[in-house]
């Protein structure tokens, strides 16, 4: 058992937590709590480490099913038990707990899914659904749009590498596992990416006031994405110059506008209701 606070796989897992320079040089991120780890895709797990209580409850004790179920399942992988008190250094939340994976960050190639989502379309599959978010800010928000769209069905969520590090561990927890199961893709330039999605035939519909339709008025059935801009700013007028058209979610009351994560969960779902009427 590690009781070091000093040790140095210790003041690594902290540097994960907390840096997002030390993620990206290790190819590797955080996550904790029993149901991201069961989740996880195994060949992602790179390392399990577990708390001195967690030990004792699951694996010495495992005084129930849903105890045994779990120490069943640790058994698939070599792990490391640090105590209570390193186990709260390296966590990231006040009441861990108890364990806390290493794994390896995914690769996505945006052009090979795309030749993949629209072959799938012309063989009688969904057609794709993007979303696109220009520098936003917020990790719940972007935590938010990745959980929000799995559940309305995206084939992929792109942003540039302005926005907010996808493997925070705050992203991390408010995906609440969709970042195991919904490819994202980081840009360089979200200009390009918008003329290869045209070029594939993917309307874009920029979230904007200027000159905009209501929301519901577009037909989503058809290959289609979101662009969805900064909190505070809004979208680039270039890149909401670059869309195909401009939409907007109407508004009562004082209210100007929706928050991000909310815009784009309308946004999605939207689209996801169009599909399931044309089925």
């Amino acid at each position: 058992m590690i009781s070091s606070t000093s040790n140095s796989k210790v003041k690594r897992l902290a540097a994960l937590v907390q840096k997002a320079k030390y993620r990206r040089e290790d190819q590797a991120f955080i996550v904790e709590g029993v149901r991201m780890f069961q989740e996880a895709p195994p060949e992602w797990v790179k390392e399990v480490y577990i708390s001195e209580s967690f030990y004792n409850r699951y694996v010495k004790k495992s005084e129930n099913k849903t105890d045994r179920n779990l120490k069943e399942f640790l058994k698939t992988f070599r792990y490391e038990v640090f105590s209570d008190e390193v186990f709260q250094k390296v966590s990231d939340t006040q009441t861990p707990q108890g364990i806390l994976c290493v794994l390896s960050m995914p690769q996505y190639v945006l052009s090979a899914c795309i030749d993949n989502w629209m072959n799938a379309m012309k063989n009688g599959e969904k057609a794709p659904l993007l979303v696109l978010l220009e520098d936003l800010q917020d990790p719940g928000n972007l935590g938010t749009i990745l959980r929000a769209g799995e559940g309305a069905g995206v084939s992929g969520i792109i942003m540039t590498r302005q926005t907010a590090d996808i493997f925070n561990p705050k992203v991390i927890r408010a995906t609440m596992g969709s970042i195991y199961r919904v490819p994202f893709f980081i840009v360089d330039s979200l200009l390009d990416t918008i003329d290869l999605l045209k070029q594939n035939g993917i309307a874009v519909y920029a979230a904007h006031l200027d000159n905009s339709v209501d929301y519901d008025e577009p037909d989503y059935t058809q290959p289609a994405a979101f662009l969805i801009g900064n909190e505070g700013n809004g979208l680039r007028r270039e890149t909401a110059d670059s869309a195909s058209k401009y939409i907007k979610i109407p508004m009562e009351g004082q209210v100007e506008s929706l928050n991000a994560a909310a815009a784009a969960t309308v946004l999605m779902y939207e689209a996801a209701r169009q599909r399931r009427k044309s089925v």
